[in-house]
C-alpha cells in the first residue's frame, strides 16, 4: 500500500515546511514508511544508529532534503 496524502496532511505538511523544511520531509518519509496501523519499525540499535538510519533513508528518498516534496 502506498501513502496517499489527504488534504489535512498536505495542510499540516505545508505549515511545517514553512517553519522547518527538513522536519516536514522527515515527517513525510515516516508517513511513507508507516504500516497500516501508522507504525514505523526501524532496526533495533542504539539511538545514534537509528538517527543514522533515518538520515540514510532521507538521502535515498529526497534529492534535496530541504526541498518541497509533495
Amino acid at each position: 500500500m502506498t501513502f496517499k496524502p489527504n488534504r489535512k496532511f498536505k495542510k499540516k505538511y505545508d505549515k511545517l515546511f514553512k517553519r522547518d523544511p527538513l522536519a516536514a520531509n522527515t515527517f513525510l518519509l515516516l508517513c511513507e514508511l508507516a504500516n497500516e496501523k501508522g507504525q514505523v519499525r526501524l532496526a533495533e540499535t542504539s539511538e545514534g544508529e537509528v538517527g543514522e538510519e533515518v538520515q540514510k533513508l532521507l538521502i535515498a528518498r529526497f534529492n534535496d532534503p530541504e526541498e518541497y516534496a509533495l
